[in-house]
């Protein structure tokens, strides 16, 4: 069983927007984040994470809570599993009692890298092949590059290291095969530690020196590793991402290795994988401008076309930049063409330029029939788009088109963005900002009952009720803690102030009810209004009126 103190500490280690934004695009909407719910079907996002609070909620289906939470209900697991995987993402270890003795779990994937980066110190042709690349020492040790053994010397270290062979499996180190004979997954490779955004190592990739069949190869999936969501050296580059606000995706490991060497540390790789839906989390955090630098062979300009798809059509800035004649980032970094390599990342071909031109540059527009049939496919990748850019590319697409721009009929196209949350009037967003204060500063409740009541509220009292009681799991209570929109009273200056107004106009609401009662004496009447008068009057001066 996992401790308490355990589970605190990670959750303190935790930032809810990584968490999240791991698995689901998030943007930023203020101080929060928004994107469309990943529990409940809708268009129009909903769903907000707040960092203050460490808390999610969506407003269209009520669900809600904080990272556990969150990895339990995305990804179908029990308490205990959520929390081992989040442990996992950033190295953090989890303490368990079993029969009142605690145990650690074990850090297996950095003991075998450390194993590795030893034993490259111990063998030639592997040192020479880094050399021969241009890879200096410091790069080396900056990004843990190792060797891998022969699979025997690796079973050999995990049962002398009292490594259970059942985790090994799991985080993808060993197989099994049919024979039900373990094996080693990396055999004679060159070892570039794969780490989650964290920074915690949760497989590898391996490159051959020995002629295996495979040049590269992966850890396989696991718990812990999803290659479509992963990107290599992201926990390296991430600090220069958020100050530039610019991401280099390369193909490769040592194109990674080399362009940070030359000094662009805001380079990361994809895992020999093409650029996936599931990156796009990853992508966008800091909101990045994203250079996509690949090879300019063919198998690279239809990795590039696709990525560039999928990055326009989700509102992405960035583009293109194509290495040609056989040449790599790698290469020119070696080559000591840094200086060029500079001047070619900094002129980009935007993505939705390059996804046009490929496009129409697939067909014969001398053949009138595939001239038409490039017409309907550029008219459909604009309708991906936003409508203002849309507008902006349809002159463009014509032009390549070689038509007029009147044939680029793109029809009605509905704008799906967020609608923000409205409330019916200013008296609404006063009182759940006195229910909102009362969450934030429980303290304060009391005094505030002093001149407030329940009866008083036209619009929220369940709210208000609910937060007088304090009750810690009440949705309506979770999604206004969300709510950016409704403040909070700040101080005792800002509270009474709010006093003052809320009071003044409950009063003046209640003295014209009691003009237009006739239900009742007229001596009880002119005592009712003397007293209401006598309050608003007080309230004008800057006095509270207690209840009673």
């Amino acid at each position: 069983m996992i401790t308490q103190d355990s589970i605190e500490a990670l959750k303190a280690r935790l930032d809810i927007v990584d968490v999240v934004g791991s698995y689901i695009e998030l943007k930023r909407a203020g101080s929060s984040f928004k994107a469309p719910c990943p529990f409940h079907d809708e268009k129009s996002p909903s769903f907000v994470v707040n960092p203050t609070r460490q808390k999610y909620h969506c407003f269209g289906c009520g669900a809600g809570g904080d990272s556990i939470s969150f990895v339990m209900e995305y990804e179908k697991l029990t308490y205990p599993e959520a929390i081992e995987k989040l442990a996992a993402s950033v190295n953090f270890t989890l303490h368990y009692t079993d029969g009142g003795a605690q145990k650690k779990r074990s850090n297996l994937l950095e003991t075998l890298n450390e194993w590795y980066q030893k034993l490259l110190e111990q063998n030639k042709t592997a040192q020479e092949y880094l050399h021969e690349r241009g890879i200096y020492a410091s790069s080396v040790e900056r990004f843990g590059i190792g060797y891998a053994p022969a699979s025997a010397e690796t079973l050999r270290f995990l049962e002398q290291r009292r490594l259970p062979s059942a985790e090994a499996i799991e985080q993808g180190a060993i197989g099994k095969g049919d024979d039900g004979r373990l094996f080693a997954r990396f055999i004679e490779r060159i070892t570039f530690p794969i780490h989650s955004p964290g920074g915690a190592i949760v497989g590898f990739g391996g490159r051959t020196i020995t002629g295996h069949q495979a040049k590269y190869v992966n850890s396989s999936q696991s718990a812990i590793f999803n290659k479509s969501r992963l990107l290599y050296a992201y926990h390296l580059a991430r600090e220069a991402i958020y100050r530039r606000r610019e991401i280099i995706v390369t193909e490769g490991y040592l194109d990674v290795v080399m362009l940070h060497q030359a000094g662009f540390t805001h380079a990361v790789a994809t895992l020999g994988t093409a650029l996936t839906a599931e990156h796009l989390p990853l992508l966008r955090k800091g909101e990045p401008k994203i250079f996509l630098a690949y090879d300019g062979d063919k198998a690279g300009r239809a990795a590039a076309f696709k990525a560039s798809k999928l990055l326009s059509a989700s509102g992405f800035d960035g583009g293109v930049v194509l290495f040609e004649g056989g040449l790599d980032p790698a290469d020119m970094v070696k080559n000591a063409q840094t200086e060029a390599l500079n001047t070619l990342l900094h002129r980009p071909i935007p993505f939705i330029e390059f996804v046009i031109a490929e496009m129409i540059g697939s067909y014969d527009l001398q053949d009138p029939k595939a001239k038409e049939s490039a017409l309907h496919e550029g008219i459909g990748f604009l309708k991906t788009l936003t409508p203002l850019l849309q507008e902006e590319y349809r002159p463009y697409l014509a032009s390549k088109l070689g038509v007029s721009p009147s044939l680029i009929r793109l029809g009605n196209t509905q704008n799906t963005a967020a609608k923000p949350i409205s409330l019916s009037s200013h008296e609404d967003t006063e009182e759940l900002s006195f229910v909102k204060t009362i969450l934030e500063y429980p303290h304060i409740t009391n005094s505030i009952l002093d001149f407030l009541d329940v009866s008083m509220f036209r619009h929220h009292a369940p709210e208000f009720e609910a937060a007088i009681r304090a009750e810690p799991n009440n949705p309506r209570l979770n999604a206004l803690m969300m709510n950016n929109s409704i403040r909070v009273f700040e101080g005792d200056t800002g509270v009474k102030k709010a006093l003052l107004t809320f009071l003044e106009n409950h009063y003046t609401r209640e003295l014209k009810k009691i003009n237009t009662q006739n239900t009742i004496s007229f001596d009880q009447k002119s005592y009712l209004i003397r007293q209401l008068r006598d309050k608003i009057a007080r309230l004008k001066k800057g006095e509270l009126v207690p209840l009673g």
